[in-house]
């Protein structure tokens, strides 16, 4: 018999075939969107992908056979994260030419507390790095931010926004308040829910709050049916920042977050 073609499994095929995701998380850094994968999952309807295939900014080349795309079967909505697409150019056109009718979900929190919750964890990373002041002045004295430090240049939403609202019409994207997300996350699942055309599934039955965490964890989780927190790298403790310098960063990004309470008419109370 002809040899199987290289790169092919033997056995059966696996049900489902390969399909561009329905809805993606395209962002923020830093904003719960692990959060919102990990809870959105439960729903039976819902097939989500556990790591970030980075299929529109880094694989794109690869083509969707080989890329991380899990198998669904018709009934199911696949559902990627990436929330480096937020912020990558080419991102928006590359999804708008594959699938012009994607579902696209931005969860995003007060930009100071973003940056200052992005170093923490670079921190973790690299202990010698620069103080967070050093990495974000340019010129402290006159109060000049450096919108090139990634940290900061993410929390402008406003901006990277724009670059979406070229492909898509702002029906087709849903915002998540990473804020609510951890008050109440049943009513921000809900909202999801409802944005994916889903059966409301994942209510407040579904959550308990995690006090040592400070952070909602679902009852039971897909997998295990235990109860299930995020991991231990969520809910770092934060670097402590002086008090002028979030002040001066709140008024760096304040024209920033107006725009975008008014580009997507909803007020986020990061003021």
């Amino acid at each position: 018999p002809p040899a199987p073609p290289a790169g092919s499994a033997p056995g059966p095929a696996r049900p489902g075939t390969k399909r561009l995701p329905r809805a993606i998380v395209v962002g923020v850094k830093k904003g719960g969107t692990r959060a919102v994968l990990e809870f959105i999952r439960v729903h039976p309807e819902v097939r989500a992908l556990g790591t970030e295939p980075h299929f529109f900014d880094r694989n794109y080349h690869r083509g969707l056979e080989g890329s991380l795309m899990p198998r669904t079967l018709d009934s199911q909505i696949t559902v990627e994260k990436t929330p480096s697409y937020f912020v990558t150019k080419e991102a928006p056109r590359r999804i708008f030419n594959m699938s012009r009718d994607t579902k696209l979900i931005v969860v995003v929190r007060n930009p100071v507390t973003r940056a200052i919750s992005d170093y923490t964890q670079t921190l973790s990373k690299k202990p010698d790095i620069p103080t967070f002041e050093g990495l974000t002045f340019r010129n402290r004295s006159l109060g000049l931010v450096d919108t090139s430090w990634n940290a900061i240049r993410i929390g402008m939403y406003a901006v990277h926004l724009e670059s979406w609202l070229q492909y898509f019409p702002l029906s087709q994207i849903h915002f998540v308040s990473g804020e609510k997300l951890i008050t109440d996350p049943a009513g921000e699942m809900g909202k999801v829910q409802d944005f994916l055309g889903i059966k409301r599934v994942i209510t407040d039955k579904h959550f308990y709050f995690n006090k040592t965490k400070g952070f909602p964890c679902l009852k039971k989780s897909e997998s295990s049916g235990l109860p299930r927190c995020l991991g231990k790298s969520k809910g770092r403790t934060h670097v402590q920042i002086d008090p002028e310098v979030i002040e001066q960063l709140r008024d760096f990004y304040r024209p920033y977050n107006i725009k975008f309470y008014e580009t997507v008419g909803q007020d986020f109370r990061w003021e």
